[in-house]
């Protein structure tokens, strides 16, 4: 892998708006009509937000399972509103030329080429984390968002809250901040082992597999257990961990990290999961000269509260739904810290940790999906609250991790030629061996994969 091409890497979330105010949509009032795909998890939840935003119709919906399909319609006319057209494939989806967006909470494989296929066919995306599988596809996002010149949203980052502690901090609220934390601590039961067996009735299997390699279907390979599989997931550090590493880096004010060391392990359970369900990452970052550090970390059963960061967790969190746990982040600075969860962030300050500043915003604001469809109207990128280059940079932090924790070893990363200096096997794994046609990520950035 050589020399990454510069037109398409590094963009400004500045560089279209004269192109996207041209295909603005005719009236602030007119109906966005969006498409949604994947809704078994986490996309329930979009359907719920877009159902309470007004002049928004979900116009179709699409899922590779029919029983998916037939519960998101159900929803969809319970509410009162038009059954919307139902799709298995999202290339049929995208055929219909009335729709304006279609909104991605399909698994983490499927993301940038379904986001591809979408502004390819002249739809905005809101797409959900992390919004790459590999770091191959973290550069094909952005560039196909650029060429095709259309809206894509990233599903983490659009928080009030994250917003106001990034412009708090570079205000120097905590003094020089330095450091960054993310962490993850999620009760995780195991997943056990499961046997290979017939695809259910009404799931289209080849669909489902899409990018990855053709394997026999199992449970474990299927509904959310897929999350810790390297074919199709990214472990902890790419589910949950995907939102406190954005807003680890967001707020910390860095980009492309330098030095990436990662280790970890799968500890006490003896089953089909694959990725870690214990990892510690280090990320040393040298913007304008200025080292800073970023620490993620990875726990999956019983472990301690931190900074005050502790909840029960929700309803869409698989086997760690009504668990304790800790997820949130910390930042350091010379004058204090600075703690965040779901209801905001606070601040504790000099050597007695006394409480400080702490958050107006909290949750309250405008929501990541209401931001999207505002932006879809307007064709402002600058008013995104999750833009799809930051997004995709963060997905760079995640992927560079699970390179360094699977070959045990520190990576040093040069993102000018988009390479790990003097490690030819690590930059290999920026992209998959191999995938599986028709479904192949396209190299619009124009990258040299040797």
């Amino acid at each position: 892998m050589e020399k990454v091409d510069r037109r398409h890497f590094l963009m400004s979330s500045v560089a279209l708006p004269a192109a996207l105010k041209a295909s603005a949509l005719p009236s602030q009032n007119d109906t966005v009509r969006v498409g949604i795909v994947g809704f078994n998890g986490r996309g329930k939840a979009h359907i719920s937000a877009y159902l309470k935003i007004p002049n928004v119709e979900i116009a179709a919906l699409c899922d590779i399972d029919q029983s998916v399909v037939d519960n998101g319609a159900r929803t969809i006319e319970a509410a009162g509103k038009k059954r919307p057209a139902t799709y298995s494939d999202i290339r049929k989806l995208l055929e219909d030329k009335n729709i304006d967006a279609v909104s991605i909470a399909t698994p983490n494989f499927h993301h940038t080429l379904q986001t591809i296929w979408a502004v390819q066919a002249g739809k905005d995306v809101f797409v959900e984390k992390p919004c790459s599988y590999n770091m191959f596809e973290a550069q094909q996002i952005i560039a196909a968002s650029r060429k095709y010149n259309r809206i894509v949203q990233d599903g983490t980052g659009a928080q009030g809250w994250l917003h106001e502690a990034k412009r708090k901090l570079k205000d120097g609220i905590i003094g020089d901040v330095y450091m960054a934390r993310g962490l993850c601590f999620k009760w995780r039961d195991t997943i056990g082992r499961a046997k290979e067996e017939p695809v259910p009735p009404g799931v289209a299997y080849d669909l489902w597999m899409g990018p990855a390699p053709a394997k026999p279907f199992t449970r474990n390979r299927f509904h959310y257990n897929w999350h810790w599989q390297w074919d199709y997931g990214n472990g902890d550090i790419g589910n949950q961990g995907a939102h406190q590493i954005h807003a680890a880096r967001l707020a910390l004010g860095v980009r492309y990290p330098t030095q990436i060391s990662s280790m970890g392990g799968k500890f006490m359970f003896d089953d089909d999961q694959e990725t870690p369900n214990t990892q510690l990452a280090t990320f040393e970052f040298q913007d304008g000269g200025k080292k800073k550090l970023l620490v993620f970390e990875v726990r999956h059963w019983i472990t301690n509260n931190e900074a005050g960061i502790g909840e029960r967790s929700d309803a869409q969190a698989g086997s760690a739904a009504g668990q304790p746990q800790t997820v949130g982040n910390i930042w350091y600075g010379s004058k204090g810290y600075m703690a965040t969860g779901r209801g905001g962030w606070q601040t504790f300050m000099g050597q007695d940790q006394s409480a400080g500043p702490k958050s107006e915003v909290g949750n309250s604001g405008t929501s990541g999906f209401q931001n999207f469809i505002d932006v879809v109207r307007s064709r402002k990128r600058e008013d995104q609250l999750s833009e799809i280059e930051e997004g995709a940079i963060s997905t760079m932090l995640i992927h560079l991790a699970n390179i360094s924790y699977r070959l045990g070893r520190t990576l040093y990363f040069d993102p000018v030629t988009y390479t790990c200096k003097g490690d030819a096997e690590a930059t290999a794994m920026f992209t998959r061996k191999q995938y599986r046609a028709p479904f192949v990520v396209p190299n619009i950035a124009g990258m040299k994969t040797d």
